[in-house]
């Protein structure tokens, strides 16, 4: 199961309690674009909703290092490889 790093981005940043509308602001993207992905990661991952979307992130380690890290956010997570 491959997740894009684009969706990392929005998976983290809904951990971090962002919305769907400010997701969309740090990333460039429209909040409808935010929603979509959202909801293709639920299908993908067979989750019925946010909460179960975050543990079964949590369950992939997509959470890691994000307290050491100082948690970034936004563009600067997709510019890191």
């Amino acid at each position: 199961m491959t997740v894009g790093q684009v969706d990392v981005v929005i998976v983290r940043l809904l951990y971090q309690g962002l919305g769907d509308a400010a997701i969309g602001r740090r990333l460039g993207l429209g909040h409808r674009t935010v929603q979509r992905r959202i909801q293709q990661l639920m299908r993908r991952w067979g989750v019925p909703g946010r909460v179960a979307l975050g543990a079964r992130a949590q369950e992939l380690g997509l959470f890691d290092g994000l307290e050491a890290a100082g948690r970034p956010l936004g563009r600067e997570l997709l510019n890191t490889a």
